[in-house]
C-alpha cells in the first residue's frame, strides 16, 4: 500500500510525463493538419471538437462532486459508501451518454449549415459523429472510475494510459496523412485509438475494487449533485467558449490560428493544471481527516510553488511563441498567423487561469459547490459578454480578452472566500505573490530583451530558448531568494534529503 506522500510523488511525475508528451504530440498533429488538409480543415476538426465539449455541460459538474464524495468513505476504507456512491454516478453517467446520442443527432443536422459554403452536408455530418465516438464511450462506462481513481489518489493510473493514448494519436495522424488518408478515416482511427480508454480504466476499477453493484440505498449519496453545475460551467466557457464565438461570428482560419496559439498555451496549462489536479486528492484527504494544521503548512507551499512556477513558464512562453510561430507556420501561405498582440493576450489569459488553481481547488477538495456557484455563474456571463462584443470590433483579438477579465473577477473571489469559510488564510500573502510574479515578469522581459531569433528554424529557436530559459530562471531565483528565502531554503532542503535517502 502506498503512502500518500508516495502517491503524490507518482501522481506528480507521470502527470510531467504525460504534460511532456502532450505539449509535444498537440504541436505535431495541427501541424500535420495544416500542412497536409489545410488550415480550413484543421479549424473544422477544432471547431466540432469544441461543440462535442459542450456535452460536458450535461455533466452539471458531477464529476467533480463524484470525486470529492468520494475522499471521506476511501480515508475510512468504507466499502458500502463508495458502492453507493459509485452505482449512483454511474446511473447519471449513463443517462447524460443517451441525451448525448441526442446531442450529437442535433449537430449532425445543423452545424453543417455553418459551413456550408466550404463543405458539404454530408462530409461535415459524418466527421462530427467520428469524433464523437470516443467521447460517448468516456460518459456512457468510463468516467465513473476515472473519478474514483483519481479520489483515491491514483491519477498515475490514469495519466500512464493517457500518455500511450496521445502517442498512438500522434503516430496514426502522422502515417495516415503521410499516405493521403482521407481526412474521415484518420479521425476515424484516432477516435477508436482512444476508445480504448475508458475500457482499460473499467477494468482495472473493476479489477483492484469490492464495488457492490446490486446495492440499495434510498437517500441520494452523492450529495450537491446539481450544484456542481455553475463550477463545470465556467470551466465549460473558460475554455470552448472562444472557438465558439469565432465559429459564429468569425471564419474558420481564424479558429485555425486559435487553435495552433492555444496548442501552445495550452500544452503548459495542462502541465500545471494535472499537477494541481493530483495535489486535489491530497488536499481532500487532509480536509477529510481534518488536518488543519498540515494543511496551512502544505498550502503555504503549493501556493507560493505554483505561483513560482506559472509566472515562469508563461515569461518564457510569452517571449518565445512568437518566434515559435513564425517557425511553426514557415510553409503556410493560406492564413498569416503572426499576430503579436494575440500571443501576449492569450498567454496572459491562460496564466491567469493557472495562477488561480490553488484557490480553486482547495474550494472542490471541500465540496463548497453550491456556496460558490454564484460567482461562477458571474465569471461565464462576464466571459461570453466580453468575448462576443470585442470579437464583432477587433476579431480573433477580441475573443482573448475576456478571459483574463473573468478570472480576475473570480481568482480574487476566491482568495476571500478562503480567508472567511474554508481556511481563515489572510489576503496579503495572495496580494504579495501577485507582486512578486511582476517583478519577475518585468526583470526577466528586460534581462531577455537583446535575445532574438537569428534564423528561422526549429535549431535557431532551441538555442534562443535555452538563453531565454537560463536567464527567467536565474531572475526567478534571485527574486525569490529576497522574497520567499524561507520556502526556497525549505524546498532546497528537501530535494537534498531525497538525494540522499536515493
Amino acid at each position: 500500500m502506498l503512502s500518500r506522500g508516495k502517491k503524490l510523488m507518482l501522481n506528480t511525475s507521470t502527470s510531467v510525463i504525460y504534460q511532456v508528451v502532450s505539449v509535444v504530440c498537440g504541436l505535431i498533429v495541427p501541424k500535420i493538419f495544416i500542412e497536409y488538409y489545410g488550415s480550413a480543415v484543421n479549424g473544422l476538426v477544432s471547431s466540432i471538437a469544441q461543440f462535442l465539449n459542450f456535452i460536458t455541460l450535461l455533466e452539471l459538474g458531477v464529476g467533480a462532486v463524484v470525486q470529492s464524495a468520494l475522499y471521506k468513505p476511501l480515508a475510512q476504507k468504507n466499502k458500502t459508501e463508495i458502492s453507493k456512491i459509485i452505482v449512483s454516478s454511474e446511473k447519471f453517467f449513463k443517462r447524460i451518454a443517451y441525451i448525448f446520442a441526442v446531442y450529437i443527432a442535433g449537430l449532425v443536422i445543423f452545424y453543417p449549415m455553418t459551413v456550408k459554403d466550404q463543405y458539404d452536408w454530408g462530409f461535415t455530418a459524418v466527421l462530427i459523429l467520428v469524433i464523437s465516438i470516443s467521447t460517448f464511450a468516456q460518459y456512457y462506462f468510463g468516467i465513473t472510475y476515472q473519478m474514483l481513481l483519481n479520489a483515491d489518489q491514483c491519477a498515475y493510473i490514469q495519466f500512464t494510459v493517457q500518455t500511450v493514448m496521445l502517442i498512438l494519436n500522434a503516430v496514426a495522424t502522422v502515417i495516415m496523412a503521410v499516405i493521403g488518408a482521407d481526412v474521415i478515416i484518420l479521425k476515424l482511427i484516432t477516435s477508436l485509438i482512444f476508445l480504448l480508454r475508458p475500457i482499460i480504466f473499467t477494468a482495472y476499477a473493476k479489477k483492484h475494487y469490492d464495488i457492490d453493484k446490486k446495492i440499495k440505498f434510498n437517500d441520494e449519496p452523492i450529495k450537491q449533485k446539481w450544484n456542481g453545475l455553475a463550477q463545470h460551467l465556467a470551466s465549460v466557457v473558460l475554455n470552448s467558449t472562444d472557438v465558439v464565438v469565432l465559429t459564429l461570428f468569425s471564419t474558420l482560419e481564424n479558429v485555425s490560428i486559435y487553435q495552433v496559439y492555444h496548442s501552445v498555451v495550452n500544452g503548459i496549462k495542462l502541465l500545471v493544471t494535472t499537477f494541481t489536479n493530483s495535489v486535489q486528492a491530497t488536499i481532500g484527504d487532509m480536509i477529510a481527516r481534518e488536518e488543519h494544521e498540515t494543511l496551512d503548512n502544505f498550502f503555504s507551499h503549493f501556493e507560493w510553488l505554483i505561483h513560482t512556477i506559472v509566472t515562469l513558464l508563461f515569461t518564457c512562453t510569452g517571449i518565445l511563441i512568437l518566434p515559435f510561430i513564425q517557425i511553426y507556420t514557415a510553409k503556410v501561405t493560406d492564413v498569416n498567423y503572426y499576430l503579436p498582440a494575440f500571443a501576449v493576450l492569450t498567454t496572459l489569459g491562460t496564466a491567469c487561469y493557472c495562477l488561480r488553481l490553488p484557490y480553486n481547488i482547495v474550494v472542490l477538495a471541500a465540496g463548497h459547490y453550491k456556496q460558490t456557484q454564484t460567482s461562477a455563474i458571474i465569471e461565464a456571463i462576464i466571459n461570453i459578454v466580453i468575448s462576443v462584443v470585442f470579437v464583432i470590433k477587433f476579431g480573433i483579438i477580441g475573443v482573448a480578452i475576456g478571459k483574463p477579465v473573468a478570472m480576475l473577477y473570480r481568482t480574487i473571489y476566491f482568495v476571500f472566500y478562503l480567508k472567511k469559510n474554508i481556511m481563515g488564510r489572510k489576503t496579503r500573502f495572495f496580494f504579495l505573490h501577485c507582486f512578486t510574479d511582476i517583478v519577475m515578469v518585468l526583470v526577466s522581459v528586460l534581462a531577455t530583451s537583446f535575445i532574438s531569433l537569428s534564423e528561422v528554424t526549429f535549431t535557431a529557436w532551441i538555442f534562443m530558448a535555452i538563453k531565454v530559459g537560463v536567464i527567467c530562471v536565474v531572475v526567478t531565483l534571485v527574486v525569490n531568494l529576497l522574497f520567499y528565502f524561507k520556502e526556497v531554503k525549505s524546498l532546497s532542503n528537501k530535494v537534498l534529503r531525497r538525494k540522499k535517502s536515493a
